[in-house]
This record gives structure tokens, sequence and C-alpha cells, in this order.
């Protein structure tokens, strides 16, 4: 699978042990950045992962800040966006087993490692369930 991540400064590490395990585990990486721990505005980074996502340039996203919080909400402002803060393998499952979310974003300042890798495991085995859950995503897609 073609998985793009991008983080700010504060999310630089948790990315980049994300980025080698999804590598590990054979997936193809498209890292949009950062590649230090230079303060940046998380706003850039989370809509251009959101754009890259949104033209089918990858799979699914991934996206990390200091809380998860910041990025979600920029790569949300993206047209075709899904994002959601993942914090839990729960949340990673029921967020794309009935939202259909094609971004995970993660909280470098919250989130270890281990659990986070778990929970991405989770977001990227599970399918979205469709049915009733369809209407509503398609309500989503249809905001503007």
């Amino acid at each position: 699978m073609k998985i793009a991540i991008a983080s700010d400064h504060a999310g630089f590490e948790l990315k980049s042990a994300l980025g080698s395990w999804l590598l590990e585990m054979g997936h193809e990486v498209y890292d949009l950045g950062v590649f230090t721990q230079e303060s940046v505005d998380y706003p850039e980074f989370g809509a251009e992962l959101g754009r890259v996502v949104a033209a089918g340039e990858a799979e699914v996203g991934v996206a990390v800040c200091g809380s998860g919080q910041g990025i979600c909400m920029a790569a949300n402002k993206i047209h075709g966006i899904r994002a959601a803060v993942i914090r839990t393998v729960e949340d990673a499952q029921l967020s794309r087993a009935h939202n259909d979310a094609n971004v995970a974003c993660f909280g470098g300042r919250v989130t270890d490692p281990t659990s986070a890798q778990e929970a991405l495991a989770v977001f990227l085995s599970t399918t979205f369930e469709g049915g009733r859950h369809a209407v509503r995503v398609g309500q989503l897609n249809s905001l503007i």
C-alpha cells in the first residue's frame, strides 16, 4: 500500500518511527516532511498530506503533530479527506469501519511509538463496513 506521511516538528520523531515501521511492513512510504525538529507550522503539512491523499497519489495518509489535533484539522480542510485523531486501537477500528477515514492522525507528545504502531496496524487492516455508514460518509463528502 502507498502511504503518505507528514508531520510538524513536534511529530517528527513519531512520524519517523512510523515511517520506518511501515517500510518494514512492506508498504511504500511517501514522506512529505518534516525532516528535522526545526519549528514549522502544521497547517502546511496537514493540508499537503490531504491534497496527496485526495488526489489518489497515496491510498491513505498518516499525519503527526504534538497532539494530533491541529494537523488533523488542517487535513480535514481538504475536500475528500476524512482524517481522524487516533489514540487507541478502538479509535482506529471505528474510524475506518464507520467513517471510512483515509488519514490517521497521531500526537507525538501523547502517543508512544508502540501504541501508534498497534493502532496504525488496525487502521490499515480495517475495511469500511458501508451500509448505513455509507450514507453518512456520503453526507460528509458533500459538505463544502
